[in-house]
């Protein structure tokens, strides 16, 4: 467990509890919960003076709840899911703000989510998350700089950043960051599928690959799942912000809410139009098949055709017959030889002529 306490534009770790100016940040993982929630439970009550219900509880500890939120007259709770991606040891790590893995490249195979769950009291701020969280420890890296370039400039709006100055402010500026590692995977998911793309209408070889293309798109379609539940629970947590009084607080964190909404709305598109433009080459590369296969059958049905003439004529003076025109002539066989090269040539200029045969263009 790491405790934060936010006062009067300042950070610090361990501090003594805030006057009604500041709050408290108590950022805990699943296995810290685990071991005992009734305990853990208890130490919040003692910190930020409100119990949290046993059910939420139990919800921070599901590992498979989806993104989801609930109010209650002390706190409200939101469940969010974010990003991490499979190392070598078969575990799961968090992407940092940038979806940057470090010698883990991030594949669509890879494509995981865990939870993160807020506990958003009036002076206080509790989250429950996996304890190896890259973007967590890199979000708190940054808020300790910010807090470092205002005590040696005296003023942290000439930082050009500030410090959150509420509990809400920091929770929607961490779940932004949460949502910008979906949005870094906007490239390598665009790289992955242009590449298949390029191997489903490739000119003279069949694409094979047709179980990566399937599980390609049941992650596309599970992001899109994701990217939806994220915003269901954002709209119901802002629709419970409309329903607080207007005040200039109110009005800050209607403006935050969305534009973590426009991102995640975003990240949603980008999804849908991924999956479609898979759908599509899917179906070019079926009408290129078709095309390929009509043209295959096209060249033999003007092949048998061709022939059938020379079979017909072949078969007449192959009867043993002792008595056929021409059939004692010296030059019988040259002048027969002769008609079945016209009556081939004939057919192939009148096939060309309908242009059922062509050159072939690339």
């Amino acid at each position: 467990m790491e405790r934060l306490v936010f006062q009067q534009g300042s950070l610090s770790r361990d501090a003594p509890a805030p006057d009604a100016q500041g709050f408290v940040w108590l950022d805990y993982s699943h296995e810290e919960v685990a071991e005992d929630p009734e305990i853990w439970r208890t130490t919040i009550h003692a910190q930020v003076g409100e119990w949290i219900f046993e059910e939420h509880a139990i919800d921070a500890l599901n590992l498979q709840h989806p993104s989801f939120f609930d109010d209650t007259s002390s706190y409200d709770m939101i469940v969010f899911r974010k990003l991490a991606v499979a190392r070598s040891d078969s575990s799961f790590t968090d992407t940092g703000p940038l979806g940057d893995t470090g010698s883990n490249s991030l594949t669509l195979g890879a494509l995981q989510t865990r939870p993160i769950t807020f506990f958003l009291f009036d002076h206080a701020l509790v989250t429950v998350r996996s304890s190896e969280s890259r973007t967590i420890d890199q979000f708190k890296q940054r808020l300790f700089a910010i807090a470092g370039k205002k005590d040696m400039t005296g003023n942290g709006a000439a930082t050009g950043n500030r410090l959150p100055a509420r509990p809400d402010e920091l929770m929607l500026r961490l779940i932004n960051t949460l949502v910008d590692s979906y949005l870094a995977l906007r490239q390598p998911l665009t790289e992955r599928l242009d590449h298949w793309q390029r191997e489903l209408l490739a000119p003279g070889r069949a694409f094979s690959n047709w179980r990566a293309l399937l599980d390609a798109r049941i992650e596309l379609r599970k992001l899109e799942a994701l990217s939806e539940e994220q915003y269901d629970a954002l709209q119901e947590y802002r629709d419970s912000v409309l329903d607080s009084p207007a005040c200039v607080e109110r009005e800050s964190v209607l403006v935050r809410i969305n534009d973590v909404m426009e991102h995640i709305h975003r990240v949603l598109n980008h999804a849908r139009r991924l999956e479609q433009t898979v759908e599509s080459a899917v179906q070019l590369n079926f009408s290129a098949q078709a095309q390929r296969t009509n043209r295959v059958v096209q060249v033999l049905t003007v092949v048998t055709v061709v022939l059938a003439p020379l079979n017909l004529l072949a078969g007449i003076y192959g009867m043993n017959f002792e008595h056929m025109p021409g059939i004692k002539h010296p030059d019988g066989f040259w002048i027969m030889l002769g008609v079945m090269g016209l009556t081939a040539s004939a057919l192939l200029l009148f096939f060309s002529a309908k242009r059922y045969i062509e050159r072939s263009r690339r």
